[in-house]
């Protein structure tokens, strides 16, 4: 038991070290371009190609995997993270960066996906939430500390280290994977021709528009913190990576905050969160240019900022409840596309328009969600479409799992 409990927190570990390659970059966006001599918004492609990658891929990537021994795939994937943060710290050359942003990205998707599974399966059934919830606290571990270190060590190190960072954390996970994780070959496969069926509903669709632009709007601002917080509030290196770990932190409560929510009133919750999103934007417009309003306001944004991620997997599982697996897929490849666009419409405001504009682009994104859910919901209730049930308890496994996890 007590090698099965090492080998969740090794999951737990490399879920840390990816989402420090993938969000890490955010913080350190103003070095790289500094450094590689590129502008701020095309700087800003190395956080939205990764994203757009595995928009595109993640559902076909994990279904190419299904067939290989699950410890071969953990041990893989992590080791091209490795590689790539290595690659980062050594390169001055922005297309080679932007080129290791894209491999890694591929195996994004297939890590989480089999990581979790493999948590579920090392454990008696009655223990799979706890295991899988212990997978996904890697995520709001590496938003609350690995993005505001790697933020540190490029401001008062160099951005090399911080690079070098990430290569270590992903390094030690190889290792413990290599160690800890028994070999694990894959039985028999599911068919995919039901999950993929959940794709001729138009319903879905609509769910999985608003879910994209849910992420755009969160990712069209947050995607450019430290610039907003620089450019804006002329915040310094030091307060920024302090702004991030606030940020970070916040958001483990805040998805305690909207789990509890979603479980009173999913459809309220869903309507609800992109009028704080709004509301929200509104108010860093506002005091942006002030010190300290905007040193407070930073964690109501990372409070709110926090619910995108469990609200929106919620809402697109509600339509996904016959194929809950196929389901996660897509919310995983569906909400990087909408990091993508967020990002790349930002990169525009941020280059047209200055930072402080960047609130404006979020708002946008906001009404164009809460528009297309009101048009989800209206279907149901004019009988356009079957009305569908809330999810099944197997189906909300994931759900409730990233809710005690807060990510």
């Amino acid at each position: 038991m007590r090698k099965t409990s090492l080998t969740v927190l090794v999951l737990a570990l490399g879920v840390f070290g990816i989402i420090t390659t993938e969000m890490g970059m955010v913080g350190v966006l103003p070095q790289v371009s500094a450094e590689l001599g590129v502008t701020p918004s095309a700087a800003g492609w190395l956080v939205g190609a990764f994203a757009l990658v595995i928009a595109v891929s993640g559902p076909f990537t994990t279904l190419l995997a299904s067939g290989i021994d699950r410890k071969k795939v953990l041990a893989a994937a992590v080791a091209v993270f490795a590689v790539s943060n290595a690659v980062y710290a050594l390169t001055t050359q922005y297309e080679v960066m932007l080129a290791f942003r894209v491999v890694p990205a591929l195996f994004h998707p297939v890590f989480f996906a089999v990581a979790l599974a493999t948590a579920a399966r090392l454990v008696p059934a009655e223990d799979a939430t706890r295991a899988t919830t212990t997978v996904f606290g890697g995520v709001t571990v590496g938003f609350a500390f690995g993005v505001p270190l790697t933020s540190y060590l490029a401001e008062h190190v160099s951005l090399a280290s911080a690079f070098w960072f990430g290569a270590l954390v992903n390094l030690i996970a190889f290792l413990g994977i290599l160690r800890f994780v028994p070999p694990m070959p894959v039985g028999q496969r599911v068919s995919y021709g039901a999950q993929l069926s959940v794709l001729k509903r138009f319903r879905m669709w609509l769910t999985i528009t608003s879910v994209v632009l849910v992420f755009a709007a969160m990712f069209s601002v947050y995607g450019y913190f430290a610039e907003f917080l620089g450019q804006v509030t002329h915040m310094d290196g030091t307060w920024v990576s302090a702004m991030l770990m606030t940020f970070g932190v916040i958001m483990i409560l805040g998805n305690f905050v909207f789990g509890g929510l979603l479980r009173r009133n999913l459809i309220r919750t869903v309507v609800a969160y992109p009028v704080l999103c709004l509301l929200v934007y509104v108010l860093l417009y506002a005091v942006g240019p002030l010190f300290a309003p905007m040193v407070l306001a930073v964690p109501v944004w990372g409070a709110v900022h926090s619910g995108g991620l469990i609200v929106s997997q919620s809402w697109l599982g509600r339509d996904a409840v016959d194929a809950p697996e196929f389901g996660n897929s897509l919310f995983i490849s569906f909400s990087n596309l909408g990091i993508t666009v967020g990002t790349a419409v930002g990169g525009w405001v941020l280059a047209e328009y200055g930072a402080r504009q960047l609130a404006w682009a979020g708002v946008g994104f906001a009404v164009a969600a809460l528009i297309t859910i009101l048009l989800r919901l209206g279907l149901e209730r004019t009988g356009g479409e079957r009305k569908t049930p809330l999810p099944a308890p197997e189906a909300r496994t994931l759900g409730e799992a990233r809710t005690r996890a807060g990510t």
